[in-house]
């Protein structure tokens, strides 16, 4: 094993468990019967400002360990190839 693979292996498990754990931190986006009920007015403040709450961040941070995780899971099967 070379170091490139022992570091890339070590950036794919961490990538993996950061993605694990940021998913678990996230709330359900299910609304179930109160939006079929009360309407799901989306007439608030806090839906004006979603890009700023703590839900917006914890999506964005999955969108870029997920991209992470895919790059290196690529570039991992490309270093296996070439030694």
């Amino acid at each position: 094993m070379t170091t490139l693979e022992i570091i890339s292996g070590i950036l794919l498990l961490l990538s993996c468990v950061a993605i694990t754990l940021i998913v678990l931190i996230q709330e359900s986006k299910e609304q179930g019967l109160n939006s079929a009920i009360g309407g799901g007015s989306n007439d608030s403040f806090f839906a004006s400002n979603k890009n700023r709450t703590r839900d917006a961040k914890l999506s964005r941070i999955t969108r870029v360990a997920a991209v992470i995780l895919f790059i290196v899971t690529l570039a991992v099967n490309f270093i296996d190839y070439r030694l």
